[in-house]
């Protein structure tokens, strides 16, 4: 509704916004108000000449005005020559052209709205639409000052002129952009002698005078740069009229922004950019929704009635703290359809939602931004934040249930706060988070071993319900944890569907599910080897560790051949699943290869781990430490060394590309240190904080919802509710975002109850129903063809 009320009174133009407000979050950063702005370099800023020309248009851009027009016309052709071009302060016209990007750029030297201006819009609306310019940056007001003493009857001639100008602006509004440069403010205290008239009030006149005849016209008065040159801190203007190099670099890039954006396809840059336009399949899905919704309201209503006129009806949806404890069997079919589309009605609430904020421009985005403070105070707040829910488990494992959670807990805040601040540019901070994704790899691997060591279970049922399963809980009883794989791969097909994103896009989920399947072959292919069969023969642990060289080496092989990596991975139909949208699979061979060996090091310690378990070296059913005081200490003492060790390799090591070589050899040492840190010792292993581990429960929520209803822009920028006050922003969207990601995780296991049922048959139809879906999806996408 409040949006709703900013668009009917503003509307909701992000070319306008971008022209007429902003702010500056840092030093010399510009944030435009409601949208995202990209910064265009000298090859962006060619290429877009050269696409625009391609589609059919024509790179015509003309400045009209005076010396501080010029010195934005000269910052432009600078930008896009290959050649510097020299600036000069002649009162003359000047002429820019590169054939190679078929563009042209004139400057017009007209200092003052007068009937030499006049006369220029009137011989382009005499000439051909062709030879007119398709993009015009006017302005003027100081050489009208400064030529007229400041005088009262200047102002008057002004607004005399430009009100003869209009009629022209209005008729050429068919073949050309016309924006209006507001007047920057001066330095009065640097004027020159002979521009001491030139004070600020006599600008303000002018301005307003422009603004009180353009306002409702066809020309767009540029009003931000004016924003701009009052918040910039750049003394290297010397006269104290002409623009700063700064302030006319950030005028520049709103330009660039203005014209460009919505012919290029720059993720960071959401200004003047109509949103994509909705495909067949995303009509499809959300008509699907809304039946499931509407249905869900009449069996609502149909129900309640039912029970005012006294008929018994089981009304009860079976939840109880997020879980299903009414069996689909012990549930009549209305009971089950009505629970269905309860769920999938209010999944197509958050899924409209998400459309709403990430596909539309009806919600606001804006540019992230880094300061070491905008990360750290964060950071150290949920810190404490968390130690204050410190509390006892009674769990006793090593890696227990709390524990885990705990882990994933704050991992997965401080990847939040890492991606909200846009940290990645800075290399440490990047190099810690590539160490928490690893992190969810190896608990990947290690609880997925633990269970198939300790169940021997390689049903397809198990396979289905666990594709993904990094809650690494797998030595519980199967009913108690929740299937995370269906979990995690149903929220991000429907928001393949709902979003129109490849399934690689979600890189996260194609990443672990790959890895747990590695995890369920390995244990699963023959000699299957447990707990129980190396208690019958000692020689299954050679075997296991046979296994382990042979998946190891098998990694190394598909690293080191790229060939044999493209030929596996780019077959059909399974293609689809690892290329991105511009049918590239560069993205997934990145991420693969930084974390190959996660899953590999988490199997290899949960086997050494139940060996030890098994020879009796250790024992982890008390609250005591593992090991005597002094091994105990010693052990520590080394985790910490571990954890110091990466840390200060993250600082040293030169660039991306060289840290990310060695990371996934040395990631190893600060997991297993941490593993070391926090389960020696009996009172640290069995205390946990209950504020990380009930984010952990959701964490696979809140690692996919983040892409769309708390960043922006496909992950580049972050969602604005609240313009303006970026702090109660932070606080609106984020319990938004937390409230949506904890609903989908209840929906999700409600739903799993039905779509990944524990009998055979019906697990066989839901899958033979799935691919029927998939089918035509997949034939429209061209991943299958015939």
């Amino acid at each position: 509704m409040y949006h709703g009320v900013l668009h009917l009174k503003y509307g909701n133009d992000s070319c306008k916004w971008l022209l007429s407000d902003g702010r500056f979050p840092g030093y010399n950063t510009w944030q435009p108000y409601g949208c995202m702005m990209h910064k265009y370099t000298k090859i962006h800023a060619r290429r877009c000449m050269h696409y625009i020309y391609y589609w059919g248009e024509q790179n015509h851009i003309t400045f009209l005005g005076d010396s501080r027009i010029r010195q934005l016309y000269f910052e432009f052709v600078n930008l896009l020559s290959l050649k510097r071009v020299d600036e000069h302060k002649a009162h003359q016209n000047l002429h820019f052209e590169d054939k190679k990007i078929s563009v042209t750029a004139d400057f017009l030297w007209h200092p003052m709205v007068n009937s030499s201006m006049y006369d220029v819009y009137k011989n382009w609306l005499m000439a051909e639409k062709s030879s007119r310019p398709n993009l015009l940056i006017t302005g003027s007001a100081t050489w009208s000052i400064k030529q007229f003493n400041a005088s009262e009857e200047a102002v008057k001639n002004f607004e005399l002129n430009l009100t003869m100008i209009l009629p022209y602006i209005l008729k050429l509004k068919d073949s050309t952009q016309i924006i209006w440069m507001l007047q920057d403010p001066v330095d009065e205290s640097k004027l020159y002698p002979n521009r001491s008239m030139i004070t600020n009030q006599q600008v303000d006149a002018y301005n307003k005078m422009a603004i009180d005849i353009l306002g409702g016209s066809e020309a767009k008065l540029w009003s931000s740069s004016r924003l701009v040159a009052q918040g910039i801190h750049d003394n290297s203007v010397l006269d104290g009229l002409h623009i700063s190099k700064s302030a006319l670099q950030l005028d520049l890039q709103m330009l660039l922004n203005m014209y460009c954006n919505d012919h290029m396809n720059h993720n960071d840059g959401t200004c003047c950019r109509v949103p994509d336009s909705v495909t067949s399949i995303q009509i499809i899905t959300a008509a699907f929704f809304l039946v499931c919704l509407l249905s869900a309201i009449a069996m609502f209503l149909y129900r309640r009635k039912i029970r005012r006129n006294g008929s018994k009806a089981r009304a009860d949806t079976g939840i109880r703290n997020g879980r299903s404890y009414i069996t689909s069997k012990d549930k009549t079919w209305p009971d089950t359809v009505y629970e269905i589309m309860v769920c999938l009605g209010k999944l197509g609430l958050i899924m409209a939602y998400t459309f709403l904020c990430d596909r539309t421009n009806f919600f606001m985005k804006e540019n992230k931004y880094y300061t070491h403070v905008n990360f750290l105070l964060p950071f150290a707040y949920l810190m404490i934040l968390g130690f204050f829910f410190t509390e006892n488990t009674d769990q006793t494992q090593v890696l227990h249930r709390d524990q885990t959670d705990e882990w994933k807990g704050w991992m997965q805040l401080v990847i939040m706060i890492y991606h909200l601040t846009g940290a990645s540019k800075v290399l440490p901070i990047y190099m810690h988070i590539r160490v928490l994704v690893s992190a969810y790899l190896f608990l990947t691997g290690y609880g997925h071993f633990s269970y198939f060591w300790n169940k021997t279970d390689y049903s397809v049922q198990r396979y289905c319900q666990n594709s993904c399963n990094v809650r690494c809980c797998g030595w519980y009883d199967f009913q108690y944890y929740v299937e995370v794989m269906f979990r995690l791969n149903f929220l991000v097909v429907v928001l393949c569907f709902v979003m129109n994103r490849p399934y690689q896009f979600y890189y996260f989920v194609p990443l672990v599910s790959f890895w747990f399947t590695v995890v369920y072959l390995t244990m699963a292919i023959w000699p299957r080897i447990s707990a129980a069969s190396c208690d019958g023969s000692n020689l299954h642990y050679l075997y296991m560790v046979i296994k382990f060289i042979i998946l190891t080496t098998v990694i190394t092989l598909f690293f080191m051949s790229e060939v044999l990596f493209e030929k596996v991975f780019l077959m059909r139909p399974i293609k689809a699943l690892f290329v991105r949208s511009d049918d590239s699979l560069h993205e997934w061979r990145f991420r693969w290869a930084l974390d190959r060996y996660s899953v590999v090091y988490g199997m290899v310690f949960a086997f050494g781990y139940h060996l030890l378990l098994k020879k009796g070296i250790i024992a982890d059913n008390h609250n005591k430490s593992l090991f005597s005081t002094g091994i105990t200490l010693s052990l520590t003492v080394l985790g910490f060394i571990g954890l110091g060790s990466y840390a200060l390799f993250s600082f040293m090591c030169k660039n991306k590309s060289e840290c990310n070589d060695t990371h996934s050899y040395l990631v190893a040492l600060p997991l297993i240190s941490y593993v070391t840190v926090r389960n020696l010792v009996g009172w640290v292993r069995t205390r946990y904080s209950s504020f990380f581990a009930w984010f952990g429960k959701i964490s696979l929520e809140l690692f996919i919802a983040q892409y769309h209803i708390w960043l922006a822009a496909d992950t580049y920028g972050v969602l604005v509710l609240m313009p303006t006050y970026p702090v109660l922003n932070v606080i609106v969207t984020s319990f938004i975002f937390i409230c949506a990601s904890h609903e989908i995780s209840k929906i999700t296991a409600v739903l799993t109850n039905y779509l990944v049922p524990k009998e055979g048959k019906a697990l066989l139809r839901n899958c033979i129903v799935f691919f029927m879906i998939m089918l035509p999806v997949s034939i429209s996408k061209g991943v299958l063809t015939f």
